[in-house]
């Protein structure tokens, strides 16, 4: 059996370079993994006053059903304002609850933060490994994984390089090593 990884998006525009790298990262998966991309664009935001049997949000109910459906996560974030987009919050915290119920408890994480400047979004990557603790999720530490510039890194094609192939491949693998110790 197969085992699922839910890949979520931080950035919610259509040609979003978050999801370019990510469609690669599902291209590079070994057999035996089977990539979910989890949408949230749609999920209402967070508020604990209609998170109750009668007023739950759909968009809520599926979220968490699509969570827990999967047996690790990876997380792929631009940085706005030296941290994530509001669209991801919104998903973690709609994720964890109603208290007690934490969906994204145990699963495994990796944080891949896109960027086309050259710090590569490492305030984003580090507030979301901040949430990601506190949500129980443990999370890959190395390698980091910060893609900057990643326009430059894209040909004509739209094809990443050997090099760049070649280390989103040795990020995938040391996941699933880490990934395999847990689950």
């Amino acid at each position: 059996m197969s085992k699922k990884i839910g890949i979520l998006v931080g950035s919610l525009r259509e040609g979003s370079y978050n999801r370019i790298v990510a469609n690669k990262f599902v291209e590079l998966l070994p057999e035996g993994y089977e990539a979910k991309f989890i949408e949230f664009g749609d999920v209402e935001y967070f508020n604990e006053d209609i998170d109750t049997p009668e007023k739950t949000p759909a968009s809520w109910t599926r979220l968490r059903e699509e969570i827990q459906s999967v047996d690790g996560v990876f997380f792929f974030t631009p940085e706005y304002n030296r941290s994530v987009p509001a669209a991801l919050k919104n998903a973690l915290d709609v994720g964890s609850r109603p208290y007690g119920q934490n969906s994204w408890a145990k699963k495994p994480a990796l944080v891949v933060s896109v960027s086309m400047g050259a710090i590569a979004g490492f305030g984003a990557n580090h507030h979301l490994r901040q949430t990601l603790a506190f949500l129980d999720m443990p999370t890959l530490q190395q390698p980091e994984a910060y893609i900057g510039s990643v326009h430059e890194l894209i040909d004509e094609n739209g094809e990443f390089n050997e090099g760049t192939t070649g280390f989103f491949q040795t990020i995938i693998d040391s996941y699933l090593d880490f990934f395999n110790k847990l689950v």
